[in-house]
């Protein structure tokens, strides 16, 4: 199962970075839940891997997570725009 990402890990960290400097760390809290639910998303890839584990329960999860993580990018997505963020750099103008 394949995670779909917009933002890069990279650019995550970055946002996450600026936030704290800008006056709102709001996008950092949504870019910190982004990386939430991809590394909930890469636990439940490996459980379901595992013989000893029913992988119908990780695959349930990692679904959910799938889409829990586009709603979250969706939202990234319209609060940098709002908030006049530079789609390059990831900083706020």
């Amino acid at each position: 199962m394949i995670l779909q990402q917009r933002f890069t890990d990279g650019e995550l960290e970055q946002l996450i970075e600026e936030a704290t400097i800008y006056m709102c760390a709001c996008p950092g809290q949504v870019a910190v839940q982004l990386r939430s639910l991809r590394e909930l998303f890469r636990y439940q890839n490996r459980c379901e891997a595992s013989p000893e584990h029913d992988p119908r329960v990780h695959r349930a999860i990692a679904e959910s997570t799938q889409q829990a993580h586009a709603m979250m990018e969706d939202c990234m997505d319209r609060v940098l725009e709002i908030e006049g963020w530079d789609r390059r750099t990831h900083q706020n103008a």
